[in-house]
C-alpha cells in the first residue's frame, strides 16, 4: 500500500523513473526492429532510406541521408537508452521521423504504406522523441552521473 501511494503521489523520483522507462523502452524498440538493420543494412539500403529526403526537396546524396537515417535509429536509439548526448539524440530521431512521416503521406494513393494510418506511427514517435528532447534525459542516466544532465 505505501508503495502504492508513492506511485501515485507524483514524486520527482516517479518522473525520473517514467522518462527511465520511457528512454530504454522507447529506445530498444527503435534498435531492434528498426536501426539495426538499417545500419548494417550498407549502402545499397542507405540509399534507398535517403532517397525520402527528396520530399523535402533534397535530391542529392541519398547514400549520406540514409546512413544518417540509420545513424539515428541505431547509435541515437542507443545514447537515448544511456542517457548520453541526450538532447542531440532525441533531435536527431525527431527529424527522422518527420522524414518518415512526410514520405509515408508522399508516396501515391494506391500504395499501402501511403496515408495518415501508415505515417500515423512515425508521426507519433516524432511527438514521443520531442517530448523527451524538451524533458531531458532524467536523473536515471549516466550524463546525470557525469554531472552533465
Amino acid at each position: 500500500m505505501r508503495l502504492l501511494k508513492g506511485l501515485l503521489s507524483g514524486a520527482p523520483l516517479n518522473r525520473d523513473l517514467g522518462l527511465l522507462i520511457l528512454r530504454v523502452g522507447i529506445g530498444l524498440s527503435m534498435l531492434i526492429l528498426h536501426g539495426w538493420g538499417k545500419i548494417t543494412g550498407g549502402p545499397e539500403l542507405w540509399e534507398n532510406v535517403g532517397g525520402s529526403m527528396s520530399n523535402l526537396g533534397l535530391n542529392f546524396a541519398p547514400k549520406f541521408w540514409g546512413f544518417l537515417a540509420a545513424f539515428a535509429e541505431s547509435v541515437g536509439s542507443v545514447l537515448l537508452i544511456l542517457g548520453l548526448f541526450f538532447r542531440p539524440a532525441a533531435l536527431m530521431l525527431t527529424f527522422t521521423m518527420l522524414v518518415a512521416m512526410v514520405m509515408h503521406l508522399s508516396l501515391p494513393e494506391d500504395n499501402p504504406g501511403s496515408g495518415w494510418n501508415a505515417a500515423s506511427h512515425a508521426m507519433e514517435l516524432m511527438l514521443v522523441y520531442l517530448a523527451l528532447f524538451l524533458m531531458g534525459s532524467g536523473k536515471f542516466a549516466l550524463a546525470t552521473k557525469r554531472g552533465r544532465a
